[in-house]
């Protein structure tokens, strides 16, 4: 009955976009009511300027023209299967821009069902939000990629599918890098029916052959927040090596006016530094300021449609938001922070090689820098230099001078081959040079195979090393089942001082598989994944020499979705490690007479079991949140000693109205020796952030972390308990201490960006410390710092 009284209400009343009714879901993607039809030819449409203004509403005529593209499939968590929530998405093009509007119905009404807050540009991963994948040079291994919520906030990047990590980011091949910021305009609205933006991306913000006939790759994501479900226009498949690979096609596009590019970014920073005088005849110094003022800036030269050449003189960084602390679980290696500086992040999935050769935060304070990247047919070619600070050099005196070149050449559908130059050069007694090459072959929808050989060169106190480092992969992607097993060394004497390599002077195989259960539509538990994983570690020359291995390792993590976005994680480890003698042999432990030392015997082989879990809730309209914990038995590598476990983890993000932010954090771990029940090591961190949204250009943001290390400043052995030590001090010998850590920061920003490259800052940040940690009682400054900054982006 409801469903005749509805269709004469619309028969009796002529139908408005606000009564419009979404079109259903589908298996296949529909264009222009075509079902299967992955190939778009969008229409060429002439306008003259005011004919469309980008204001979040698709009423001007010109949108009557457009391509339509609907039948979205769900892909995540479950593929295969029809999309619950109704999309589309209308495309044309003029001679200078390409245009989306995209109307997404959302069956719970826009008001209780859409996720939107006026977010700060990349911050919309909390809201529902749509993603247009634009591979517009068809090689189905990269994609820009355009993202917007329901109010039209801008997140922008790259996805780049093979190599590692992508300098510039934390993020995995695949996955969207969220560093890089594009000029173009969006806008869009809450309706009572669910949301409606406006896009409009101009050529000059995009790369592109230099063809008169342009085929592009498209594929567009919905991102539904209440249900957690991704959906995509073409049928995406779990069941594949590629994500990128399943795109659709915008076909024939002409007339595209793309010309060369200029832009020039002044920048003006001016800093003040405080931090207290040194002392003079017993009485502490005065808090004092030291004012620096700082031009420098940087340059963009789009050459062609396809080559960009970057430099920078003297860059500022002072935008860039503090990174949040880590703790190393494994103290004996380095952690890795995501490079997150304007300069670099552009461009950089060109760099992407596999293992993290090229991490450009090792290039640490530049004065001047340039790179150019590009494409021509099949070739990707990308070349960095920059010259860097005096006081990171290993040659004192000498300005280090980084050069990186990678050349990467396409073959068989999405198949890959590489190579690697990467020099740094510090002075006539320093250096680092690494060549090598890397091979990605990608078969049978499902597979793909990727080798790699690198050999690097380095000068270092008069002394010159050379090593290898190496790998070959097997991955498979399929639906239910899939496997990556994998064989990694590093030679003891391979270095590469322009990437991140945490460890070397090791051989690793690796086995690891997935099982994947998926559950019936709408039923409370949709899927269960597993990962079971086992690796063995051998000392570099022991593999080849037959010896035994130094670790172990095998895993089972257990991941389990539920409806409605809930998931829930079970991750249990058994290990086993024995020590490597080298890396103990300074250590010394008192002997029976006075001043009488023997050498230090790290422990005999020491099994562990830790089990971790993990809860994240759904994300909800106003809030999300998870919680992780992880105990057992464990081993601290600083003295050999066995230890007992314990992490917990907490972090929410809170949005009590479309403008306000809160993010708190908090993390610990401590290890309790079990040999004497003594704290040898605990860590807390709290963090919060608090960002409040004044207009879409504006925002103020508060920060405050605290950094407590604490426990048994000795490191001591684990048989005797006895203190060890080190050669050094006064006496020959000075105990080996672990040091305590009470960092209290504060940071304040004020921000208005209303275009990426034309900004205004204003900030401060004080570094406090106190004896008593997470008192907050007698808190005491170390230093302190005021800072504005304003650059202008002139494009021509």
């Amino acid at each position: 009955m409801f469903a005749v009284l509805s269709l004469l209400a619309l028969l009796q009343s002529p139908t408005t976009l606000e009564q419009a009714q979404p079109r259903r879901g589908g298996e296949r993607a529909v264009y222009n009511g075509r079902a299967n039809a992955t190939s778009v030819r969008a229409p060429k449409l002439e306008t003259r300027q005011g004919d469309v203004v980008i204001d979040g509403s698709l009423d001007e005529p010109v949108w009557r023209d457009a391509a339509l593209l609907t039948g979205f499939s769900l892909y995540a968590p479950i593929d295969q299967r029809p999309a619950p929530d109704s999309t589309e998405v209308l495309v044309w093009y003029s001679g200078s821009a390409m245009y989306f509007g995209i109307r997404a119905f959302e069956p719970h009404g826009g008001d209780a069902g859409v996720h939107a807050t006026l977010a700060d540009r990349d911050r919309v991963s909390g809201d529902d939000n749509v993603e247009l994948h634009l591979d517009t040079f068809l090689d189905r291994r990269r994609a820009f990629v355009f993202i917007v919520n329901p109010l039209g906030v801008q997140a922008d990047g790259m996805k780049s599918e093979g190599g590692g990590f992508i300098p510039g980011s934390n993020v995995m091949p695949g996955q969207n890098d969220l560093s890089a910021d594009f000029l173009w305009q969006s806008k869009g609205r809450v309706t009572p029916w669910g949301f409606e933006v406006e896009i409009r991306i101009p050529f000059k913000s995009l790369r592109y052959a230099a063809r008169d006939v342009q085929d592009w790759g498209l594929q567009i994501q919905r991102n539904v927040q209440h249900s957690g479900y991704q959906e995509t226009w073409t049928p995406a498949r779990k069941a594949s090596a590629s994500y990128i690979g399943q795109e659709g096609r915008l076909a024939g596009l002409t007339d595209m006016h793309h010309g060369e590019v200029l832009e020039l970014n002044p920048e003006l920073t001016s800093t003040t530094a405080g931090a207290r005088r040194a002392p003079a005849g017993g009485v502490p110094g005065e808090w004092g300021y030291v004012r620096t003022d700082a031009l420098g800036g940087n340059v963009r030269w789009g050459m062609t449609s396809n080559f960009v050449l970057n430099g920078t003189i003297k860059p500022d960084f002072s935008q860039v938001e503090a990174d949040a602390t880590q703790i190393a679980t494994d103290l004996r290696f380095a952690l890795f922070y995501p490079e997150k500086r304007p300069f670099f992040v552009e461009g950089s999935d060109q760099f992407n090689v596999p293992n993290t050769l090229v991490y450009t935060r090792q290039i640490v304070h530049p004065t001047a820098a340039a790179k150019v990247t590009g494409k021509v047919g099949g070739t990707d070619l990308a070349l960095l230099s920059a010259v860097d600070d005096q006081q990171i050099s290993r040659t004192p005196g000498t300005n280090p001078v980084a050069t990186i070149l990678r050349v990467r050449r396409d073959f068989a559908g999405q198949s890959t081959a590489g190579v690697l130059v990467s020099d740094r050069e510090e002075g006539a007694a320093a250096y680092n040079r690494l060549a090598g090459g890397d091979l990605r072959l990608v078969f049978g929808r499902l597979y793909f195979a990727q080798l790699q050989l690198v050999q690097s060169t380095t000068l270092l106190d008069g002394t010159v090393h050379t090593g290898p480092m190496w790998e070959a992969v097997l991955d498979r992607t399929g639906r239910a089942f899939g496997f990556h097993y994998n064989v990694i060394g590093i030679h003891q004497n391979f270095s590469a001082w322009n990437g991140f390599v945490p460890r070397t002077g090791y051989v690793q195989p690796s086995l690891a598989n997935r099982f994947t259960i998926y559950g019936r539509p709408g039923a409370l538990f949709e899927r269960y994944n597993v990962f079971v994983s086992t690796s063995g570690l051998w000392l570099y020359d022991d593999f080849f020499k037959g010896k035994s291995l130094l670790e172990d390792k095998i895993s089972a993590s257990n991941e389990f979705l539920l409806h409605g976005g809930w998931s829930l994680n079970l991750n249990p480890t058994l290990a086993s490690f024995a020590f490597d003698p080298r890396q103990y042999a300074s250590l010394v432990v008192p002997g029976t007479q006075p001043f009488q030392y023997t050498p230090f015997v790290p422990s005999p082989r020491i099994t562990t079991l830790v089990v971790g879990a993990r809860v994240n809730t759904p994300i909800y309209q106003q809030f999300d949140a998870s919680v992780s914990t992880s105990t057992g038995s464990d081993v601290d590598f600083t003295e050999t000693s066995r230890v007992h476990r314990l992490d917990a983890g907490a972090s929410f993000n809170w949005r009590p109205t479309d403008k306000l932010r809160v993010n708190g954090s908090y993390v610990s771990s401590m290890l309790t020796r079990r040999a004497d029940d003594r704290v040898t090591t605990r860590i807390r961190i709290p963090r919060v952030k608090l960002e409040y949204q004044l207009a879409r250009p504006v925002f103020v943001r508060f920060v405050g972390q605290y950094a407590t290390t604490t426990g048994d400043t000795l490191v001591r052995d684990p048989r005797t308990s006895l203190p060890l030590f080190t050669p050094g001090g006064s006496a020959g010998f000075q105990n080996v201490l672990r040091t305590p850590v009470t960092a209290f920061r504060v940071d304040w920003l004020f921000s208005y960006r209303p275009t990426p490259g034309t900004v205004f800052f204003a900030g401060y940040g004080s570094s406090l410390t106190e004896d008593d940690p997470l008192a907050f009682s007698k808190l005491r400054r170390v230093n302190d710092g005021f800072f504005v900054k304003a650059s202008y982006l002139f494009r021509m």
